[in-house]
């Protein structure tokens, strides 16, 4: 394929010996150890400003999971309680509620941002009063979420709050802080290797509320919260310190390669004004690919489109679709709103190829071959 859809771009281990020789010599391999603890702080200067804390995970979905069942909090046995997010989103949104022990309540999106709808998220919060256990926004593409709203929500309506942010390390919102800065609530992020801040597998806790990040710490380590005595639930949600190095090797040049991407963003803009494109909330999204509406007038199948990019050599997917609802196993577990604007976009959505090692030339002939197909 001329053009792959993905390009992962992890530091490479091979050029941190140093670093591994160091782990080794240490005897320290995982259990929060210094590189990890060096990685939390650096990452909670870097991304964050210095306000609040961050803790590492082995993977964005235990991130979830863990948060999800801090925020969630105990419930009486025999219970159905709801995990309230949209339904276009990726599956490991729903499946991290399941296994905290919350039903999927999906709901609509946003015709402009494609984050989820507040319409959609106040009507079914009334319809389901007093069983939404945790509200799980997606920030969509790396987009920027109104936390204040979200913030609103919990006081109001007695809920948790777990944000969903895989994509967003590097975002920016419109005050020029990371996206998260300030916010009290868990917000998770992914450090998998397909990701814009690319490790082989990992991800970040957010929180500005030291005593909620101590407690997802503690659930982490099996729930250890006194010496092998488990005081609440836990899980092993720790990040190795092999992983906690690639992720600081990864902060060292983060910068430059969201401008970079941004940059391609603003070229597929340019390359296809008669395409739908996201709404950006926020100052700058760290894209991982680029999230494309085709035409409203297009013709023919998104099939067809993809097997023309193909047979071009430009390899393209189709990010979220099919969405949650549309997934046997999803249908048969949650319970799902009337969906008007996912069901419009999802069929037209396309994902065009995004990479740190991707030019604007690159960028052209990819537009180029859309607009002929």
């Amino acid at each position: 394929m001329r053009i792959p859809f993905l390009r992962p771009n992890p530091a490479r281990l091979s050029k941190l010996l140093p670093g591994l020789e160091a782990i080794e010599a240490s005897g320290i391999f995982t259990n929060y150890g210094p590189v990890n603890s060096r990685f939390e702080a650096e990452a909670t200067a870097s991304f964050f400003g210095g306000h609040g804390g961050c803790l590492t995970v082995n993977n964005a979905t235990i991130g979830l999971m863990l948060a999800l069942r801090e925020a969630a909090g105990e419930a009486p046995r025999g219970t159905t309680r709801y995990a309230l997010m949209p339904s276009f989103t990726f599956a490991a949104t729903a499946h991290a509620a399941i296994w905290a022990g919350l039903t999927p309540l999906l709901c609509d999106i946003d015709p402009d941002r494609w984050t989820p709808c507040a319409r959609s998220e106040e009507a079914l919060l009334e319809r389901y009063a007093g069983q939404v256990a945790v509200v799980m926004p997606y920030a969509t593409f790396g987009n920027g979420l109104d936390l204040d709203r979200y913030a609103g929500l919990a006081r109001r309506h007695g809920v948790g709050i777990v944000v969903d942010a895989a994509a967003s390390l590097g975002s920016i919102d419109d005050s020029g802080q990371g996206f998260g800065t300030g916010f009290a609530h868990a917000i998770v992020y992914s450090m998998h290797a397909t990701k814009t801040f690319a490790t082989a597998e990992g991800g970040l806790i957010y929180s500005a509320d030291a005593e909620r990040l101590a407690r997802l710490r503690t659930m982490g380590n099996f729930g250890f919260g006194e010496p092998r005595t488990a005081t609440m639930p836990g899980l092993n949600s720790k990040l190795s310190e092999a992983g906690a190095l690639l992720a600081l090797a990864k902060l060292e040049s983060f910068g430059q390669i969201v401008t970079h991407r941004a940059a391609l963003a603003d070229a597929y803009r340019r390359g296809l004004p008669g395409c739908k494109f996201q709404q950006v909330a926020g100052r700058q999204i760290a894209y991982q690919f680029m999230p494309v509406g085709m035409p409203a007038g297009h013709p023919g199948p998104r099939e067809a489109l993809l097997a023309s990019l193909a047979a071009a050599g430009v390899a393209a997917g189709h990010y979220f679709s099919p969405h949650l609802a549309e997934q046997p196993y999803f249908q048969r577990v949650s319970e799902i709103a009337e969906l008007p604007v996912t069901e419009k976009l999802a069929p037209r959505i396309l994902s065009l190829p995004l990479a740190d090692s991707m030019t604007i030339p690159e960028v052209e002939m990819v537009c180029a071959t859309v607009r002929a197909a």
